[in-house]
């Protein structure tokens, strides 16, 4: 029988990603962080955030990628 990942809340996928839980929320606002509401909270799951992440997810809106960026120094 395989082992179901559980769901995780706002200051896991912060710590996961090294940001801030401002940043979480906002990403899920404005940028379709994949995020589950269940009642009041947010639930998570992590495979969902890592593939959002490899995806181009967490790019800014408007601005050059950190490899463009990189390269324009």
């Amino acid at each position: 029988m395989a082992v179901e990942e559980r769901w995780v809340g706002v200051e896991d996928v912060a710590a996961h990603l090294g940001v801030n839980k401002d940043s979480v929320y906002r990403w899920i606002e404005k940028m379709d962080l994949p995020a589950h509401r269940v009642g009041r909270l947010f639930r998570f799951k992590l495979s969902e955030i890592d593939e959002w992440v490899k995806s181009g997810g967490a790019r800014e809106a408007n601005g050059p990628s950190t490899a463009e960026k990189k390269t324009n120094e």
